[in-house]
């Protein structure tokens, strides 16, 4: 807390009388609400609208944490466009862009031995200093193609999700070309929440943290069928049949993403209780509900997470369109939904991007999220949409 706010101003008081109480009464608490949002930035405004948001990937050519020129041209790039939050990826694939006794933190290591200090640190401040938000992207429950990631190595195949299909090599657990982790797994969850809290512990500064990836694969998905996972839900529910048409077997698959996120939260407020926490959240809400077993217009209306930032990456401004309308009739408002536009998607349309770009400000959402940064640079044509005022 701020000094002004603290418990020694109030011993000052006291020692005073009548009108003169009452009058530096409200000069302190007007001190205190004059400071407060530099003091605590993710205890203000949760709700209000953030403008544009910007997604910084660690897979970009260059790497934005490689290097103080990069995190400088960030910076710069995003005041110009009017950036308000930058959600930058530092856990992806279970590899960590940050000093972690749980992940792989290679990428780290080369990073801080490049730019000669903790680069993800180096970020914030500069951020900070421009008057900009940042919150850790962490992929969670995706393993992308890293079949030596140390949590299997740790625990072996078994945590990754399964069909009923015969798995006899690493290779066939491949959904996607990705490796999932089972979220029904308590030992995966474990994990996942140690890493957060490494993430949460080590930057004290963090205004906010987006958990990405947390959902079963979509790509014909019946998946789940891991021996650890079915033992629990035949010992919870006391069914016998693990069948793809249960709804007992659907609801379940559904709880075990919720319930993960749950833990995740937990542990997240504990340790920082005003800190901003969001998820991304698939669409159409068939896919969401049906597919991922992510149901995360629940999440928003519970309270569980603050915002959720929709996936809106179609390359058509009628489908865009449709996805944000159909996000409407799903949660109360819109206060609570970030808009992606899919950058990447949209490389080389950029009267497309421009055109999505521009509906999704028209919309009272709580903002509109660019995916991502490397795709911007990648095609300078997008970015004049960026800057158009």
């Amino acid at each position: 807390m701020d000094p002004a706010c603290n418990s020694d101003s109030f011993y000052v008081l006291a020692g005073t009388r009548g009108a003169d109480l009452k009058k530096k009464i409200r000069k302190s608490f007007f001190f205190c609400f004059l400071w407060l949002p530099l003091v605590f930035p993710a205890m203000v405004n949760c709700e209000e609208p953030v403008g544009r948001a910007l997604f910084v990937s660690v897979i970009q050519t260059p790497p934005v944490l490689s290097s103080r020129d990069e995190i400088n041209k960030l910076i710069e790039y995003a005041k110009q466009a009017n950036i308000s939050i930058l959600f930058v990826q530092i856990y992806r694939a279970n590899k960590a862009w940050f000093p972690s006794k749980v992940a792989d933190q290679t990428p780290y290591e080369a990073c801080f031995k490049d730019v000669k200090k903790d680069p993800f640190a180096l970020l914030i401040k500069q951020a900070h200093g421009a008057g900009i938000q940042v919150h850790a992207w962490i992929n969670l429950l995706s393993l992308s193609t890293n079949s030596n990631a140390l949590i299997i190595k740790k625990f072996g195949k078994n945590i990754l999700t399964k069909n009923r299909e015969e798995k006899k090599m690493i290779e066939d657990y491949k959904i996607d070309d990705q490796y999932f982790l089972e979220p029904g797994d308590l030992r995966v969850r474990e994990e996942l929440v140690d890493v957060v809290r490494e993430i949460i512990l080590e930057y004290p500064e963090l205004d906010g943290i987006q958990f990405d990836y947390i959902r079963y694969p979509d790509k014909q998905p019946f998946y789940g069928h891991t021996k650890s996972n079915i033992a629990r839900f035949k010992k919870v529910t006391g069914s016998k049949t693990d069948a793809e048409d249960s709804v007992l077997w659907k609801d379940w698959k559904r709880r075990q993403v919720t319930e993960l996120l749950e833990l995740l939260v937990a542990k997240t407020r504990k340790l920082r209780p005003n800190i901003q926490i969001s998820t991304t959240g698939c669409v159409p809400y068939v896919r969401a509900y049906h597919e991922a077993f992510q149901d995360w217009p629940s999440w928003i209306k519970d309270g569980l997470v603050d915002f959720v930032t929709l996936m809106t990456y179609p390359t058509e401004i009628k489908e865009f369109a449709k996805y944000i309308q159909e996000a409407k009739t799903k949660v109360p408002d819109l206060k609570k939904v970030i808009i992606a536009v899919g950058a990447y998607k949209l490389l080389r349309l950029p009267e497309k991007f421009r055109q999505e770009l521009q509906y999704c400000e028209n919309e009272k959402s709580k903002g509109c999220a660019v995916l991502h940064y490397g795709s911007l640079l990648e095609n300078p044509e997008l970015g004049q949409a960026m800057f158009k005022k």
